[in-house]
């Protein structure tokens, strides 16, 4: 009498096709993790500008004036999250009218790929704008 074999394990074809299928999951979730990952950062530059901005608001209803505004000193700083360098343009007022520009440029690399939306802008009018391939509401979050 002969007993049956009784198999254990993977043969060597069911590995492959495992590691086939791990492989086509991987190429097609890294790169969609890594554009929201990106969108997701984007908030770093663009909460960071309307906050400098509302404390620069709250400063001239004060004051009447951006010049010397404690909230948001004119100057380059890292944004909380340091995705990216926030600069806030404050023109001398004796020469223009009161006014501000607040720009966002990427500093972290992963910020720097997003060629969607490179850069943010906001001016004292309440104007948002922005460089990249993307419109001005997707990049703002406003869709």
């Amino acid at each position: 009498m002969s007993r049956a074999m009784k198999k254990n394990g993977f043969t060597l074809m069911e590995l492959m096709i495992t590691v086939a299928i791990v492989a086509i999951l991987a190429m097609i979730a890294i790169p969609s993790y890594t554009q929201y990952v990106r969108r997701a950062n984007r908030t770093d530059a663009t909460k960071t500008i309307t906050l400098d901005a509302q404390a620069l608001e709250r400063c001239y209803s004060q004051s009447f004036t951006y010049a010397n505004c404690a909230g948001a000193a004119a100057g380059t700083l890292p944004s909380p999250q340091g995705k990216y360098n926030v600069t806030i343009t404050i023109p001398d007022p004796l020469v223009a009218a009161p006014s501000y520009a607040i720009s966002a440029a990427p500093l972290s690399p992963d910020q720097v790929a997003d060629t969607a939306c490179t850069s943010f802008t906001l001016n004292t009018a309440g104007a948002q704008g922005m460089t990249g391939t993307a419109d001005t509401k997707t990049c703002w979050g406003s869709t």
